[in-house]
């Protein structure tokens, strides 16, 4: 699951990110098999105008392939932590290019909501005035997982 858990004697911090199917090696790998089965047919017009006509549509090809996957890792630095004590709970969202969002609230009032919402299973977190989302880049089984997990760690805090 692509969230961590850490215990420290005054609560538990929760760390969440997005999952990554396609690690940097395999990146490397993408780029490299579709660079080869983009050359494969300009092998047939070696040494013709007609090459310098396609060449240019493979380049462009293989640019926006490189250009899509970087900007999906750049998401992918995307984390929520949340911290649990006995006095507050502290919920940070760390965006890529984007200040630090946080936001604090007393851990008694605090309870986590799971709804039908954008997303199935939406997980979200309540003190009764504001609600925040939590996990939307988990899958449904995760957020349920996660609603159990704060529900122990905030009854065990109090």
């Amino acid at each position: 699951m692509p969230y961590d858990w850490q215990e420290s004697p005054d609560g538990a911090r929760l760390t969440a990110w997005p999952h990554r199917s396609l690690p940097v090696r395999g990146f490397v790998w993408v780029i490299g098999a579709t660079a080869v089965a983009l050359s494969l047919p300009l092998i047939a017009v070696v040494g013709t105008a007609v090459l310098w006509g396609l060449l240019p549509f493979a380049a462009v090809a293989l640019g926006g392939l490189w250009f899509a996957i970087t900007r999906t890792y750049r998401s992918g630095h995307t984390q929520e932590i949340l911290s649990l004590s006995r006095e507050h709970v502290t919920l940070t969202r760390r965006d890529p290019g984007r200040p630090d969002r946080q936001w604090q609230a007393n851990s008694y009032w605090v309870r986590p909501l799971l709804r039908p919402g954008p997303v199935q299973d939406y997980l979200t977190l309540t003190d009764g005035q504001r609600e925040l989302e939590l996990g939307v880049f988990l899958t449904p089984e995760e957020r349920r997982t996660l609603h159990g997990q704060i529900l122990r760690r905030l009854a065990d805090l109090r």
